[in-house]
């Protein structure tokens, strides 16, 4: 009888490839729940606002935290660029604060972070004077995020800024990040340029935008905005991220034909019901 028991068990094990022993118990995992999705969906990009040192001093220390810091001069081993992991990627950081894209709020739970070192903006007077970022860290930015994108089968249109998922109090990583240079390697969501052309010349003849719709469509591609149909402060502010990340050479706020249109041909690109 114990004989029958022990090959019964030994046969369960053998024929069972998806039986794991774990110690003290077994798992069989040969059960899969199509109700499921990865932990991390979404891609964030940040600037740090400080220098090199204090850049790691904040980000190593107890009140924030980012998964990936890239300077702008990376060091290099073996002719590859060295960026630094504070944060493992199954562990939750401290970077996106509240924000919200496409019904998720608190983004920090299924993100992965990446902070590059750049001082953002002086002001001149009344103006922004925005500091570039350099060609070796974008380089080494698109190698990274290539890679995270593939292991956690992020979509296009879920790589974002910090502006993107916090409008009302971000403007990081700012109008002079390189967006489209991105998209072309394969890292986030562009327009499709004949597409645009179609949408602006249906826009140019519409007299003023109508603002409920803009609001709708806007709250449709993923962004967090008031749906009352005015023009107000904070709807300002979504449609100037937007057009931070979209459409850089102009990011006043205004919705103008152009904007309407890339926000066409991006709700038409990505499928967005």
């Amino acid at each position: 009888m114990c004989f029958l028991m022990i090959s019964v068990i030994v046969g369960l094990v053998s024929g069972c490839s998806s039986l794991q022993d774990r110690g003290d118990y077994w798992v069989d995992d040969s059960h899969a729940a199509l109700g499921n999705e990865p932990r991390v969906s979404f891609l964030i990009f940040h600037y740090t606002a400080e220098n090199e040192v204090n850049s790691l001093a904040v980000l190593t220390g107890e009140n924030v935290s980012v998964h990936y810091l890239i300077n702008p001069l990376p060091d290099e081993v073996s002719g590859k660029p060295v960026v630094l992991q504070l944060v493992p990627e199954n562990r939750r950081a401290w970077h996106a604060g509240a924000s919200f894209w496409r019904g998720r709020m608190n983004l920090n739970d299924t993100s992965v972070g990446i902070e590059l070192v750049n001082p953002g903006y002086h002001k001149v007077g009344i103006e922004r004077r925005w500091e570039p970022y350099s060609d070796a860290q974008i380089a080494s930015l698109i190698a990274l995020s290539n890679d995270i994108i593939k292991r956690n089968q992020i979509k296009p249109e879920n790589v974002l800024g910090h502006s993107d998922v916090s409008p009302q109090r971000k403007v990081d990583p700012g109008p002079l990040f390189p967006w489209q240079k991105l998209a072309q390697a394969g890292i986030g969501a562009w327009p499709d340029a004949g597409r645009v052309s179609h949408y602006l010349a249906i826009r140019q003849m519409e007299k003023t935008p109508d603002i409920a719709a803009l609001q709708n469509n806007l709250n449709r591609y993923g962004y967090q905005v008031p749906l009352t149909g005015v023009l107000d402060d904070e709807t300002r502010r979504v449609v100037k991220a937007f057009q931070m990340h979209f459409r850089q050479a102009n990011y006043s706020g205004i919705p103008d034909a152009e904007t309407l249109a890339i926000l066409d041909a991006l709700l038409e690109k990505y499928r967005v019901g």
